[in-house]
């Protein structure tokens, strides 16, 4: 049994000459952009209620939670190939804290079940998916590596409500939707082959039908090995495999559902040959799964497992991008704690320039996440799939992308102690390296995004028309600031459409989906700080939306020299805690700055 560290510092002093970090920090009460953007796309009277379950889940972020996820990194899954009398009932022996990390995503917010059934978090009706993902988000903050079985879980049951037979949903969701651990069913998503990793149609595994059983089940028996199973020791897996006849590619492959123990409560056919030693995400269990006429029960079509299959996925891929936002949160968190904690050359960090500077660049992509994130998750609200299906790409490819760059920068403000696995930086860069290649590599995401979501499915019609909306119906954004923004989107959708009508501009794929990000989230920036600032709120967000347009849409010449006057009138305000008045944004990003000193 390992023993849970316990941190007596609290965020905001140092310690001795060594810069706090966000122990004790209430990651709900201390983003205020993020309860901002829940206020704006929830009823007044469900976040009234929901709040003391976000403040909760705040508090153990900054404090228990964080705790045990400290320990889980530091203590991973060992596989055990026998149990203690012989028998090959390979089993997977966790850390008590991840256990205890289980007990409060499944248990106390039944992170799993929000958005399938009611009775959870006091509510009688089944909750929006956006509370799912606020959820993941808070929770993410401190731990990284349950994330991917509480979204396997959601998602697994998710695919078996649309496609399963009423047999097998009356069959599995009872037990994967229940809220005790000791006897809920955890789900997962194998899909990954030594043949096939991201050309999925090359997938080796077959599958051979056996018949319907006394359930009504239709029973199949799986043959092959699965290379990269996250969550290997999940109660249902939703598996792609090859019936015989099928032909080759992905359209002749089959969903199955793939049970670890029989009806009659042995194991099934198929063993974890081992565990995988892994650069991060050390608390959760992924290794390689060998199945040997392993009993599993076809989902939906036959003729369209992977089309099913990329259902679930296109889920992953959302709520990677609310982990990388998660991520990135924490990030700046530690980042701005060191800076107003640590003293040099004798002035406090966050007062040198350079370092402004830094934060800034760990701020904007940030909020960009952000964004992007909680607009994605209103459209699962209100089902925009139309608008969703280019979003959730462009989001997945460009948070991910960016949360490695934002946990490297974070790590340069603590310096040397940020390499030093006693503080959390070291772990956050360990973690970023994931997010672009669960769900699909950066190349692959990119390549969805322009080949497929716009030349095929013309997401950019959906998503533009969106965004276009969302401008003309904020009046306070200034109409040269529209124009701008309106600008850069039609130019980057422009480009992303000429990229996809000619195969010869494949290599420009990763460029377009970059400058399609960036142009939707200055574009929900921009609304977002007018609307909190026309209420009297924060309008900072205005001001991040120019940073967007003048750092990542806006051509520069590196050798110019720069006029820094506005941009460090727009840090002074973006790295002051107090909120900015819509009076005082308006004119740093339309250039009329003059007219309105920063005070």
């Amino acid at each position: 049994m390992t023993t849970i560290e316990v941190d007596a510092t609290s965020a905001g002093g140092p310690v001795g000459h060594i810069a706090s970090d966000t122990s004790g920090m209430n990651f709900w009460r201390a983003d205020r952009a993020f309860r901002a953007l829940q206020a704006r796309y929830l009823s007044p009277e469900l976040l009234d209620h929901l709040t003391p379950y976000f403040d909760r889940l705040g508090e153990l972020g900054g404090g228990r939670l964080d705790m045990l996820a400290r320990t889980a990194d530091r203590n991973p899954p060992v596989l055990h190939p026998r149990d203690r009398f012989g028998r090959d009932e390979d089993w997977i022996e966790y850390d008590l804290a991840y256990r205890e990390m289980e007990k409060i995503a499944y248990e106390e917010f039944g992170m799993h079940a929000v958005s399938h059934r009611g009775g959870v978090l006091g509510r009688e009706e089944t909750l929006p998916p956006s509370v799912k993902f606020a959820l993941q988000y808070l929770f993410a903050q401190a731990e990284f590596g349950l994330t991917c079985p509480i979204s396997a879980c959601d998602t697994t049951a998710y695919i078996i409500k649309r496609f399963g037979s009423p047999e097998l949903k009356d069959y599995v969701l009872p037990h994967m939707l229940s809220q005790d651990r000791d006897t809920m069913w955890t789900g997962a998503q194998f899909m990954t082959e030594k043949a096939g990793g991201s050309d999925v149609g090359a997938n080796e595994t077959t599958a051979e039908h056996v018949g319907v059983d006394d359930k009504g089940l239709d029973q199949w028996r799986l043959y092959g090995d699965k290379w990269f199973c996250s969550h290997t020791d999940a109660e249902i897996s939703l598996i792609l495999a090859r019936p015989a006849g099928s032909g080759d590619g992905t359209r002749g492959l089959a969903l199955f559902a793939l049970p670890r123990h029989l009806q009659d409560g042995t194991r099934n056919s198929y063993r974890i040959a081992r565990l995988k030693d892994k650069l991060g995400t050390r608390s959760m269990a992924s290794g390689e799964l060998i199945l040997d006429g392993a009993t599993a029960y076809l989902v939906g079509d036959a003729e369209r497992g992977f089309a099913q299959m990329i259902a679930q996925v296109n889920l992953c891929r959302l709520s990677q991008t609310v982990r990388a936002a998660a991520m990135m949160r924490r990030c700046l968190n530690e980042a701005m704690v060191v800076a107003q904690s640590r003293t040099a050359f004798g002035e406090k960090l966050i007062d040198k320039p350079l370092l402004r500077r830094q934060l800034l660049k760990v701020m904007v992509p940030t909020e960009q996440a952000l964004s992007a994130a909680t607009y994605a998750a209103h459209l699962r609200d209100v089902n925009d799939d139309a608008t969703l299906r280019l979003l959730t790409g462009l989001a997945k490819f460009r948070t991910c992308r960016d949360n490695i760059k934002v946990a490297a920068g974070a790590l340069e403000v603590r310096g040397g102690n940020g390499y030093i696995e006693d503080f959390v930086n070291a772990r956050l860069v360990r973690d970023a390296q994931l997010g672009t290649i669960w769900e699909g590599t950066s190349n692959i995401n990119a390549l969805d995004i322009v080949t497929r979501a716009v030349k095929k499915d013309k997401g950019h019609e959906a998503l533009s028309a969106a965004l276009t909306g969302l401008l003309a119906a904020q009046g306070a954004i200034p109409a040269e600031f529209r124009d701008e923004l309106s600008g850069y989107l039609d130019r980057a959708v422009a480009l992303t459409v000429d990229i996809a009508a000619d195969p010869e501009r494949e290599q420009e794929c990763r460029m377009a989906a970059t400058a399609l990000y960036n142009a939707t989230t200055a574009i929900l920036l921009a609304v977002e700080g007018a609307e909190f600032g026309s209420s009297g709120g924060d309008a900072r967000r205005l001001l991040l939306a120019r940073l967007v347009i003048d750092h990542r849409l806006k051509a520069s010449d590196p050798l110019a020299p720069r006029v820094a006057d506005t941009e460090s009138r727009v840090a002074e305000l973006l790295l002051d805690d107090a909120p900015v008045p819509l009076e005082q944004a308006l004119p740093l990003v339309t250039g009329t700055a003059a007219a309105a000193p920063a005070g």
